[in-house]
């Protein structure tokens, strides 16, 4: 199996200027090649240090890719430095990307200057890549048993030139496969999880690898990889694993692919041909928003009312004042009732509130950290009690996944 290393040169990048998109787009895409990404570097604008690493990255990988440090002013030194890592007697120009050099500059209307022709100048030890997208050609040197593939920084021109860059090496290597299969899971913390599942994960076979991925809008993604073997093999045996997973998880898993809360629902909503309603308070229009980034999600997706005050709750939702002063707007009967009146005003099959206190703020009642939620549909209306203890971002962001896995469940039901 090939192993690869992915280099970032530049100041901005170490300083938090930019932040680097490259790296995980052409992590990804190695990955899915049958490459096996070791190591992720930033370096800095620094000769020595660009040699250094280099090097080091050349000797205990089969490819090194790094991205940066092409343009056209003087604190891009990454191609002097490839020259002298190389062993390059001169440079020489490549004639395609001098032509694709003048093609941009005139359709920009710009003046093509002495340093943008340079660009087409490389090291005679550097094999050619054209950029298409840009005046910084791709450049491939052979060092050692390595191969160092040299991109441009701007992400759209590295990512652009990476379906080259992957032929490239395919020609070059022969590749086996890697397999990764993903699983959702939702309403466990990873410590818990973990230990639910201690006895399944330590009779995994030697070549699986387990990974925990724990995000607070998508619950926790674990990740089942075998690296090198055979594709069908794999999926094979890697099924047989996750049917034993299910069936100790149940319906704490929502899905057996990266997926989201709010596509999953999006799926089970367009299957049925259902509808679905919101009605937030402390959530503010976050379980609004993540439904509408599902594409396609106008289809079911009716709209929402944020009813912030208890006015709102009362005249648009129907709320009766006297539940609120009889058991506070932070309650099961309030949550329950926003459910009911989103519903019926909206006239969906399914809706889903919440009401809370997202921080700072609580009492010995409803502490900070503190939301109900409510989901009505069909079946009726089902209301349910969770506690948080994070910041008032991170606890909206729990009360809406929250709200969303409560839904998910309730449809699935």
């Amino acid at each position: 199996m090939l192993h690869a290393s992915i280099c970032t040169i530049g100041d901005e990048i170490l300083i938090g200027q930019i932040i680097d998109t490259n790296s995980s787009c052409i992590s990804r895409t190695l990955e899915e090649t049958g490459i096996k990404v070791t190591r992720m570097l930033s370096i800095g604008d620094d000769r020595d240090d660009i040699l250094t690493n280099l090097r080091h990255e050349l000797e205990i990988n089969d490819i090194v890719i790094t991205t940066g440090g092409l343009g056209p002013t003087k604190d891009d030194i990454t191609k002097s430095v490839l020259a002298e890592l190389s062993g390059s007697k001169g440079f020489v120009t490549s004639t395609e990307q001098l032509e694709i050099v003048h093609q941009i500059l005139h359709s920009r209307g710009l003046d093509v200057l002495d340093i943008n022709l340079a660009q087409a100048n490389v090291p005679d030890t550097a094999e050619v890549i054209p950029n298409r997208l840009g005046t910084a050609p791709v450049m491939v040197f052979h060092i050692g048993k390595s191969t160092l593939y040299s991109l441009p920084g701007v992400p759209h021109e590295a990512i652009g030139a990476l379906p080259d860059v992957i032929q490239h090496i395919k020609t070059h290597n022969s590749l086996t496969s890697i397999s990764h299969r993903s699983v959702m899971v939702f309403g466990l913390a990873e410590s818990a999880l973990s230990k639910k599942i201690e006895s399944w994960e330590n009779n995994l076979p030697s070549d699986m690898h387990l990974a925990y991925l724990p995000n607070p809008l998508t619950g926790i993604r674990l990740r089942l990889s075998i690296y090198g073997g055979d594709a069908a093999d794999h999926e094979r045996r890697i099924g047989e694993q996750l049917a034993a997973l299910h069936a100790i998880l149940g319906d704490l898993i929502y899905s057996f692919e990266d997926d989201t809360l709010e596509h999953r629902i999006g799926t089970l909503l367009k299957a049925s041909g259902k509808t679905l309603a919101v009605a937030e308070s402390c959530t503010g229009g976050e379980i609004s928003h993540l439904v509408t980034t599902v594409p396609g999600s106008s289809s079911y997706y009716l709209g929402s009312v944020t009813s912030y005050a208890i006015s709102v709750k009362e005249k648009i939702l129907g709320v009766p004042s006297a539940t609120i002063r009889e058991h506070g707007v932070v309650s099961a009967e309030v949550a329950a009732a926003m459910a009911e009146g989103v519903r019926r005003a909206l006239g969906s099959d399914y809706s889903v509130a919440t009401t809370g206190l997202a921080g700072p703020g609580g009492d010995d009642r409803n502490p900070e950290g503190t939301v109900w939620i409510g989901v009505s549909g069909p079946r009726g209306t089902v209301t349910a009690r969770y506690q948080y203890k994070n910041d008032r971002k991170r606890n909206i962001e729990r009360f809406a996944a929250a709200a969303l896995n409560m839904l998910r469940k309730y449809i699935e039901e």
